[in-house]
């Protein structure tokens, strides 16, 4: 359901593992294409931020996008909703935008993707006695047609759902009333106990119950809130009611189906795309691959009746076991867990305070708290974050693993920082880099664009591909001489690496600065952009470019093919139903695409490796593949000696399978 965020199992998954290759783009405008058949270089843009920047100030919203802040707006809580003609200009939009020619969606999967969107309690439809499933696949064909249309005739699929949905909320609703009206016509205070319980119950975290059991909790508990805590919780209790059983007609109702359906249908389109309403824009953005992400409320939450109960690392004056009952003024009870999101996002990266009305447990009375207004971040909070690096003895100096687990926007100012603490240590010699992107889902271009400037500085790196035919190329900046990394460098890779971090380990090969070790990658090799949609209703993330490899080499449903293969035992990926996840296996996954050769001739190396003979001097590792990977790099040196586990070489054509 879309309060977990989440499609069928299976149908789109594989597109969470690969990340978002970021490539930013001004909000508001389609991508600019470039002149047809020639190269554009593009310089990596220095400060380019993962998402909105300033509050909108006007329907146009169209912020700028030369800082890292966030500014969400913050949500109205009501059910999202968009009408037909609207819905229908986003769907030519998305089909219009991506870099290849849009596939077709198949009406069952779109069905059964709309039913999750639809539901952000698991009352509506994603319930197991509830009818809309149902009936959404009966008009799976028309609800489609919907969307896809081109006239202006009215969205009669969405009208027949929200038909359905008119009779099964008002039963709902009545089951939900009974109890409630129960409860307030008993005699006497409930127990503090018994008020503790029914504002601290997580009611919604299991959406196998039957919506009418549920329902009928729903009334208990908030009979019971409304009974010992009297005039102050009704607001609350009121707005409960209408959130979870909005008492809509059916018009209105189509357009909360439409709304899903376009959640749905931009990610069958696009594996790797999105769309979201105003109140929940913030599901699209990847805002922690932002070096410095908006500071959370908390970290672990529980949805209850009344509210939202905060279940780990409250932010101060917040404490373990409060139930929210609102936010800046917006009722926690029955939101979506999108919207709730955007509103702790919304409400934390802001310098005026919020207000927070909250039931703190063992009390009888709601309290106002305030947060403190957060004002500009101070000066040691811009350092990148830092990364986790360790050394390897190998040979008569060490090895320095650094991992990287994602590729943030400031990956190569904190890489640079890395290598910069090293060498500043009293240690033995550093004799070579490795790049540990193992489990690394990908992330900002930009990200992989500066850090592979520390080990190809100015080279020209990824031809982008537009659906046009216009390619852009990126081009690697030239940090001073002091920032550099000339010495030996090696990529160690698996089934989980991908996208952004497909870049690095394949830009090093192409030019042949270092080697790719271990497991063949994800093959990611598409990017997207963020724009708003074109009847400003919300936000698209779509696929727009396809990459290359410098040489040309494709990525995208292809991977890299390690240049020294290490055997599949110890390494891991992620696997549905026992096999491992490969992007081509996506539903509707991009074309794969071959590329021009860009790169620079004066910047290739003669050989992959030039990693020293460590004369079988190597650890000990606690990870014994990275000393698998060390040994394999040493045999690659004149006179060096095969490790002392049994692993398999290959030189391929750079980025070539």
């Amino acid at each position: 359901m879309a309060g977990n965020g989440g499609l069928v199992a299976g149908m789109l998954a594989l597109s969470v593992l690969s990340g978002v290759l970021v490539v930013y783009a001004e909000r508001g405008s389609a991508p600019e294409p470039a002149v047809p058949t020639a190269f554009v270089e593009r310089a990596p843009h220095p400060d380019a931020p993962l998402g909105p920047t300033s509050a909108p100030a006007s329907p146009a919203h169209v912020p700028p996008v030369d800082t890292g802040e966030y500014a969400f707006t913050v949500p109205s809580g009501r059910p999202s909703s968009v009408s037909c003609a609207d819905a229908r200009a986003v769907v030519r939009q998305m089909r219009s935008t991506l870099a290849y020619a849009p596939p077709s969606v198949g009406a069952q999967v779109f069905a059964t993707a709309t039913a999750d969107w639809l539901d952000p309690t698991g009352l509506w439809s994603a319930s197991p006695d509830s009818p809309i499933p149902e009936v959404i696949d009966r008009q799976a064909a028309q609800l489609l047609h919907d969307l896809e249309g081109s006239g202006s005739e009215p969205c009669e699929g969405a009208r027949g759902v929200g038909e359905a949905l008119v009779a099964w909320v008002a039963e709902l609703t009545a089951r939900f009333e009974a109890p409630r009206r129960d409860e307030l016509g008993k005699r006497g205070a409930p127990t503090p106990g018994e008020v503790g319980d029914a504002a601290l119950e997580a009611v919604f975290e299991d959406d196998t119950r039957p919506a009418a059991r549920v329902a009928r909790e729903l009334g208990e508990h908030i009979g019971v809130l409304e009974r010992g805590l009297g005039d102050p919780i009704a607001p609350y209790a009121d707005a409960a009611r209408a959130r979870l059983f909005p008492p809509f007609d059916r018009d209105q109702w189509a357009g909360v189906v439409l709304a899903a359906g376009l959640r749905a249908y931009a990610q069958i389109l696009d594996p790797h795309g999105a769309w979201a309403p105003r109140d929940e824009e913030a599901s699209v953005y990847d805002v922690d691959l932002d070096p410095h992400p908006p500071e959370r409320l908390w970290d672990k939450s529980a949805r209850v009746a009344i509210g939202v109960r905060v279940d780990s690392n409250p932010m101060e004056p917040l404490e373990v076991g409060d139930v929210v009952l609102s936010i800046a003024g917006v009722a926690t009870a029955g939101l979506p867990l999108e919207q709730l999101d955007q509103l702790v996002y919304a409400t934390t990266d802001t310098p005026a305070s919020a207000p927070l009305v909250v039931l703190r447990r063992g009390e009888q009375e709601l309290r106002t708290l305030e947060l403190p207004a957060q004002g500009d971040a101070p000066e040691s909070e811009a350092l990148p974050a830092a990364l986790p690096s360790y050394r390897v003895a190998y040979g008569t100096g060490d090895a320095l693993v650094v991992e990287i687990h994602d590729v943030r926007s400031d990956l190569g100012e904190a890489l640079a920082a890395v290598i910069r603490k090293q060498e500043s240590e009293d240690r033995r010699h550093v004799e070579g880099l490795v790049l540990d992107l193992r489990d690394d889902g990908g992330g900002s271009t930009d990200g992989a664009i500066h850090a592979l400037g520390l080990f190809l500085p100015g080279a020209p790196l990824f031809p982008l591909a537009r659906r046009d035919g216009s390619i852009e190329v990126d081009r690697a900046p030239e940090p001073p001489t002091s920032q550099r990394w000339n010495r030996p460098v090696a990529s160690l890779v698996d089934g989980d690496t991908a996208s952004a971090a497909e870049m690095i380990a394949g830009a090093l090969l192409a030019y042949r600065r270092g080697p790719v070790v271990g497991q063949p990658t994800y093959g990611k090799g598409c990017a997207q952009e963020y724009l708003d949609d074109d009847v400003r209703a919300g936000v698209l993330r779509l696929t727009t470019m396809l990459y290359a490899l410098p040489d040309g080499s494709p990525v995208q449903g292809v991977g890299l093919e390690p240049s020294i293969l290490l055997p599949a035992d110890g390494f891991t990926s992620a696997r549905v139903d026992g096999k491992r996840e490969r992007e081509a296996d996506a539903l509707n996954a991009p074309p794969t695409w071959r590329g021009p050769d860009v790169r620079d001739p004066t910047l290739l190396v003669p050989a992959t490796s030039g990693w020293p003979d460590p004369h079988g001097k190597v650890g000990p590792c606690q990870d014994p593949r990275v000393c698998r990977a060390l040994f394999a790099l040493g045999a690659g040196a004149p006179g060096g000696k095969r490790p002392p586990t049994a692993f398999s070489t290959s030189s391929p054509a750079p980025g070539h399978r």
